[in-house]
This record gives C-alpha cells, structure tokens and sequence, in this order.
C-alpha cells in the first residue's frame, strides 16, 4: 500500500467515526466532500424553459467555510451560492442556471467554486444541457412565487411546437401530491401544433419551498419528456429566521448571543418561548410589545457536560394555533480538549463530530 492510498483509506475511517481530524495542507479535495454531487446535467429541455438547479453545500468542519468567489466557463451558465459563509455544520446551496433563450443545442459548462477559508481550493462543476429548437415553453416555468398557507392557485403555460403536422402531447405526468396538471390542445395548423398547460397548487400544500417539474410526455421516438420547472413559496403565518440557529463549538460556561427573527403578516405579541429539556441552557427576553418583525437574542449557556445540544423551541403566539417552532444545535468541548480555531501549517479543516 502506498503512503497516499494509506491516507486516503485514514480519512475514510475517520469521517465514518465522526472524529474531527486535519487534513494534509496540500489535499484540496476537502472542499469536494461538502457538496452533495460534482456534476449535473439538465438532459434536454424546450427553448425558452426555466433551468435551474439547487447544488446542496454543507460545511462538515469545525472551521468556518468561506466562498471568495464563484465563476463560469460559458456565458450560457450562471452559478450563485446562496450565502459566501457557512459555519460548522450548516448547510446552503449553489443555484446554476442556463439560458435556453440566447443559446440552442448541445451546451457543456463548468462551474468552479472557490475557497479562501479555511485554506484555499477550487470545485469544478461539469454542467450539461441539450435546448430543443422545435419546442417553446411561455413562460419558462410554472412559477407560484409566495403563497399564504391554505390558499389554492393556478398557472398557466402556452407549449408551442413547429415541425410535424401531427406531433402530439400524449400526457402531462406529476409526482407530487400538491399539484393538480392538465394539458389541452388550442391550435393545430401549418405545422404548428399550441397546447396549453395547466399548473394548479392544492389548497393543502405543506408550508415551505415545493421545487418540483411536471412532465409532458410527447410522441417524439428519440425525446419525448419535456420537463416544466414548478416552483411555489408557501408561507406560514408567521416565519423564523434561521429556522436552525448554530451556535458553534463552545467551552463549558462560555456564553454565545445569536438573534433569532420572527415576522408575521401582521402585529404580534409573544407569548412564551420554551423547550423540552434545555432548562438553564438558553437566556431570551421576551418583547412586551406587538410588532411585525421581532428580533429575539437568544443566549446559550454552554452546561459543564461536554457533549451536543440539539433542541427544538416552540413560540407560543396569541391568537394562533400554530405559533412557530426552530431547531437550536451547538458543541459543548470536553475541558481537556484543545481546539484551534483555524487551520495550521499542517492543517485545512477538520470534521465535525455528528
């Protein structure tokens, strides 16, 4: 066995057992583990359709991580993480886009991801499409934007071809239980044939983002799914930001603040704020006043026992039967332990304990 072989099947063992370890200063692959997948193809898609992709990002280290800079290799793909900064354990994502309206045929990009910290590295990308000329979609996808929970919306989307006389949208298929879809011919003449597709949101949609695609499925012999992006924001009475607050690695006794933001759609008061088992953990002041937008700022006691909090709070709102719920999770370190808080000369990242 040779010595990288050895250290690669180190770190293999390492990662399984959850230990946090450095890494070798000059292995940049630390940065590829924390994506979920290291290339994407869109398959093929109408001219004029929304592509857009969610690359997950989580930050399996103890180190903060952070984005310098991300960039593209054509100008037919645009990549945008959702924050620059991920601390320990949390997680973002890469949106990646293509334009299927200036550009036609088979398209191959990359997108490269770029860390300065906590030691630098680059990601590589490979992003892959294929842009029909025959077939139209106006608009590009079925967009809901943001909706109040419990209300029921419709979409529509004109579908144009040109090419057979007797080219034919055989069926329009949806895996997801909160979308109703239907499709119906307009118009059939000179070789142009119009459907129109038709997108509804069930009045029972869960709150949180659906990010889903509806497809047609056509009599095309070589390519007959045509996928339609569907997207929709279903809103809460009232939401919290961020829904999982980290409060990082702490010593026994260290005291960490991090604000919590809770908005309605109207004026508010807060009732209480509790969990099940975090008594003496946590320190919050509650407002005595009614607002759209509270900003809360929770303090974490860190308890003398080394070990994880991992707690979900509950608010209590006047009027409301749901009120609202986030996640709090934080790294109590045992005493003897001694943790840098970046990298060294012989370190890029270590791993986060589950």
């Amino acid at each position: 066995m040779t010595k990288k072989t050895a250290r690669c099947v180190c770190w293999g063992l390492l990662l399984l057992l959850g230990v946090a370890t450095p890494l070798p200063a000059q292995d940049a692959s630390w940065a590829e583990k924390m994506f979920d997948k290291l290339e994407h193809n869109f398959g093929v898609v109408a001219r004029g359709a929304d592509t857009r992709y969610r690359l997950t990002i989580t930050n399996r280290y103890v180190e903060t991580i952070h984005i310098s800079n991300v960039r593209t290799s054509c100008g037919c793909t645009a990549a945008k993480p959702s924050q620059d900064t991920l601390r320990s354990r949390e997680t973002a994502y890469l949106e990646i886009t293509m334009d299927t309206r200036k550009f036609t045929h088979q398209k191959d990009s990359a997108v490269t991801v770029v860390f300065d910290q906590p030691t630098y590295a680059e990601v590589r990308i490979p992003v892959h499409v294929y842009i029909r000329t025959d077939v139209v979609l106006t608009p590009g996808a079925v967009e809901f934007g943001a909706v109040p929970t419990g209300a029921e919306q419709t979409r529509n989307i004109a579908v144009s071809y040109a090419g057979r006389q007797n080219w034919t949208v055989r069926d329009v298929i949806s895996k997801n239980p909160n979308l109703n879809v239907k499709i119906k011919e307009t118009g059939r003449a000179d070789g142009r044939v119009n459907y129109d597709l038709q997108v509804s949101l069930k009045s029972g949609t869960p709150v949180g983002v659906l990010r889903d695609q509806v497809t047609l499925v056509t009599d095309d012999a070589s390519n007959p799914y045509i996928p339609v992006l569907v997207e929709a924001r279903v809103e809460a009475e009232f939401t919290v930001s961020p829904q999982v607050v980290s409060f990082g690695v702490l010593k026994p006794g260290q005291k960490k603040t991090v604000n919590v933001v809770i908005r309605g759609k109207k004026p508010f008061s807060i009732e209480k704020i509790e969990s099940e088992k975090a008594a003496g953990t946590f320190e919050v002041r509650l407002p005595k006043d009614s607002k759209i937008i509270h900003v809360l700022p929770l303090t974490m006691v860190a308890p003398e026992t080394p070990g994880t909090v991992d707690e979900l709070f509950t608010v209590t709102i006047p009027g409301s039967e749901e009120g609202a719920a986030f996640r709090v999770y934080g790294k109590v370190e045992a005493p003897a332990s001694v943790q840098t808080s970046g990298p060294t000369s012989t370190s890029a990242a270590k791993v986060a304990p589950e």
